[in-house]
């Protein structure tokens, strides 16, 4: 199973992400690629694979890349081979993604990918956790929100939605809704 998290940076799709993992050893993390430059707090294949912008563009001309798009000037990307490693060794994978990604995962993995989309509590307050974040000036914050707002449209095409405005309910909410999947998956083999 492709357990896909998905919502308008700044949502806490990422924290949530640690939380599901910490209570799910089976489970791996989707490495995606960036162009982007690595954060002080980053490690290479951990956080992300750190690409040049050349060579981003050969994996998508190699087709190496399952999903991709260009985000606030930096490229960002799932690559065919990790997710193909992780399925092969370990059966299932999860991934912190952008709204689009995860369409484009559905549409390539209809039968395995479930979208989960982390609904934040509203835009007031979406920009209020990316202005306290501290890593983007205010006129990508401002195109963050404006992102935003396609973003939460894109709700109806998900699985599920949990609204993160407390997480020590929207961690368990996801942790309950994948152990469902990965127990029902468990029971078919």
């Amino acid at each position: 199973m492709l357990f896909v998290l998905s919502a308008p940076s700044g949502s806490g799709k990422t924290t949530i992400a640690r939380g599901v993992l910490s209570q799910y050893p089976d489970l791996r993390f989707s490495v995606s690629a960036t162009t982007r430059p690595r954060r002080p707090n980053e490690t290479e294949g951990k956080d992300y694979f750190f690409l040049t912008h050349d060579e981003f563009e050969r994996r998508i001309a190699d087709g190496d890349l399952v999903e991709w798009e260009e985000i606030y000037g930096n490229m960002y990307g799932t690559l065919r081979s990790e997710i193909d490693r992780v399925l092969t060794e370990h059966g299932h994978l999860l991934f912190d993604i952008d709204v689009k990604g995860a369409l484009s995962l559905k549409e390539m993995y209809p039968d395995d990918a479930v979208l989960i989309f982390i609904r934040p509590p509203g835009l007031h307050i979406l920009r209020e956790r990316l202005e306290r974040r501290g890593t983007d000036d205010p006129a990508v914050i401002d195109r963050r929100m404006e992102r935003a707002a396609w973003e939460l449209e894109q709700i109806p095409r998900f699985d599920h939605v949990v609204l993160n405005d407390d997480l020590s309910h929207s961690i368990p909410e996801v942790i309950r809704l994948i152990g469902i999947y990965m127990n029902g998956s468990k029971q078919q083999q």
